[in-house]
């Protein structure tokens, strides 16, 4: 089986002001907490599982490549499934507590 890694911008070139934008929109806020309580590789369509939030595929495809472009997360491609995980240690690099306030945020069914 092909492993393949879809990742988006170096360490250094990750910026805050994209990266609030991709969390503005409150469906990627809450995938975004979901993957953070994971801690772990999750399948991209079950995210959000158990959740008040439903997305068709083609916008979930969307707002994992908006996510993705911001730096937010990287996928792992497996054969047909993929993965998502947060890119954590990049980002408490390049903007310490970031990820902790974002995680300790409402998420956006609680609203």
């Amino acid at each position: 089986m092909v492993i393949e890694a879809i990742t988006g911008p170096e360490t250094e070139q990750l910026d805050l002001v994209t990266v609030l934008s991709a969390l503005a929109d409150p469906v990627r806020l809450a995938y975004v907490q979901a993957i953070a309580n994971a801690r772990s590789w999750v399948p991209c369509g079950e995210v959000l599982k158990g959740s008040d939030i439903t997305v068709g595929r083609s916008t979930l495809s969307h707002h994992l490549r908006v996510l993705r472009e911001a730096g937010l997360t990287t996928t792992r491609v497996e054969g047909t499934r993929r993965f998502v995980s947060l890119r954590r240690d990049d980002l408490d690099a390049r903007f310490p507590g970031l990820l902790d306030a974002v995680s300790a945020a409402p998420t956006p069914a609680k609203r």
